[in-house]
């Protein structure tokens, strides 16, 4: 089978089961180390700047890789590829869980960080070339449902793993779907005939320092105090550069590593912009609502997992509900109509409070869920509808690196605002407080000052920062808002797919 010949009907169910769970390997382990990271830096025997290293070392060995796949997968066949880096991956994890100091583990995660930036964009390459055009709508709504499980369920199985067992069995949980994933994957997934191209040695070298200076300021900016380190600003310097030589050199020679001219697609171009806002949101709330709901509403960590799952279960049926009636609608409408849900989920996000129970964060994820499905699976369909096959691994690939440079974007800026904002919240609100307001609760007051007087300004302290992290959360919420219903009119500016009255007449 060639790279752009469907597969047989018998296999093609399992093709897309074996190479959805390689892939859901790596975008688990996206947001499942966050929560383990306290228990990791004390077996470990580091500080709080050096184990960020553990999550740095990933995202920036997957982000320089990325762009490598298309190349890769020409070079040595997608099945070859593919099946060597489930392997490296699940060795790698193996290694992350022996890890006896900071280290190994920077190593053993270099090397998950690179075998599984080849698994989720060959995943989606592989799908679409398993099925004819007219099956893609359904076959993408189902991959991004894989997608966008991953790390909503992060931080909920990292939080159960750490209660009842060890921070080491969150690398250990890859083994036995790592070894399945290998073998499901061998027996149904044909053999293809590599079609080798010249390697843009100068390319990947731009590359490689744009992405990686690009990743490790955007990882590290906060614990820098951004610019106002040097680091921080040598590091952007270096991104820009390598950047900007890229892309002038990409442009001016024959064969790059990259073809920028898939942007001159409109549809895959906006799509790649709107992957990037989904990324921002999608990682950037998994980040947020775990601790925020550990630090000031005090639920447990295993509850705090529980409680983000309905975002899990409206994103799966939405997945469904897509995939069986985008050839009923305009795909468009439907990724306008998600992001609305979204802008939706988000607004009454923005009305949480120090004193709410659990049914706002149910609610609200689960109707965020929803606009995340509905959206990603009509964007996904509508980018690659009018890409040539031999387009497509360069597409999945570049549309893997936005959505993940989205995420880092996201959650950088966002723990930023968050810190800032809390130190200017806190400081207002102290300044607001007056005499006639303490005395507006004698009995606290009172129950304080029998503490001594230390006692009573500590807890005050301690109240007033509650309650301006919590704004400063808040804020976060409608700036998230702001930017998806930004995007939303987006949608409109793309194509609709000439096919997407045709598909699904198989069904």
């Amino acid at each position: 089978m060639t790279s752009s010949e469907p597969a047989a009907e018998p296999n093609r169910a399992m093709i897309v089961a074996s190479v959805m769970l390689a892939a859901f390997m790596p975008l688990l382990d996206t947001t499942v180390a966050n929560v383990v990271l306290p228990q990791m830096q004390g077996s470990l025997s580091a500080t709080r700047e050096t184990i960020s290293w553990v999550l740095t070392s990933y995202i920036v060995a997957s982000a320089v890789m990325m762009p490598m796949v298309a190349w890769a997968a020409a070079r040595v066949g997608r099945r070859r590829l593919f099946l060597g880096a489930i392997v490296i991956f699940t060795i790698a994890s193996m290694l992350c869980g022996l890890a006896a100091n900071l280290g190994q583990m920077i190593v053993f995660r270099l090397l998950q960080g690179a075998s599984g930036a080849i698994l989720v964009p060959l995943s989606q390459a592989i799908i679409l070339d398993a099925y004819p055009r007219e099956r893609h709508g359904q076959m993408m709504a189902i991959w991004g449902a894989g997608i966008m499980i991953g790390p909503i369920l992060g931080p909920t199985l990292g939080g159960w793993l750490a209660d009842v067992a060890d921070w080491r069995w969150v690398f250990y949980i890859n083994l036995p779907v790592g070894i399945l994933a290998f073998l499901s994957t061998s027996a149904f997934l044909e053999k293809d005939k590599p079609n080798p191209r010249r390697f843009d040695l100068a390319g990947f070298i731009y590359l490689v320092i744009g992405l990686g200076a690009l990743q490790l300021m955007l990882d590290r900016g906060e614990l820098k105090d951004w610019f106002h380190s040097y680091e921080i600003l040598i590091e952007a310097a270096i991104a820009a550069s390598g950047l900007w030589m890229f892309a002038v050199h990409a442009m001016t020679v024959r064969t790059s590593l990259i073809d920028l001219h898939i942007f001159l697609d409109r549809n895959y171009a906006i799509g790649s912009v709107m992957a990037l806002v989904l990324g921002f949101v999608l990682v950037a709330v998994a980040a947020l609502l775990p601790t925020m709901m550990q630090t000031l509403l005090d639920y447990p960590t295993l509850t705090s997992g529980i409680l983000i799952a309905p975002r899990g279960v409206g994103t799966m049926l939405a997945m469904i509900i897509a995939g069986r009636t985008l050839h009923l609608v305009d795909a468009r409408s439907y990724a306008t109509f998600g992001l609305l849900l979204i802008s939706l989920s988000l607004y009454q996000m923005t009305k949480f409070d120090l004193y709410m129970d659990s049914w706002p964060l149910i609610y609200s994820g689960f109707i965020q869920g929803i606009g995340m499905g509905l959206s990603y699976a009509a964007l996904t369909t509508i980018s690659f509808s009018t890409l040539a096959p031999e387009m497509r691994a360069d597409g999945a690939a570049i549309s893997s690196l936005m959505r993940n440079l989205g995420s880092s974007i996201g959650v950088s800026l966002l723990i930023a605002f968050l810190s800032r904002n809390t130190q200017i919240n806190h400081a207002e609100i102290a300044e607001s407080i007056s005499a006639g307001v303490l005395q507006s609760d004698a009995g606290m007051i009172e129950r304080n000052l029998a503490l001594g007087f230390s006692g009573a300004a500590e807890l005050l302290n301690a109240e007033l920062t509650r309650q301006a992290l919590m704004i400063s959360y808040l804020n976060n919420f409608k700036l998230m808002m702001f930017i998806t219903l930004a995007a939303a009119p987006l949608a409109y500016l793309m194509d609709r797919p000439a096919t997407a009255k045709a598909e699904f007449t198989a069904e």
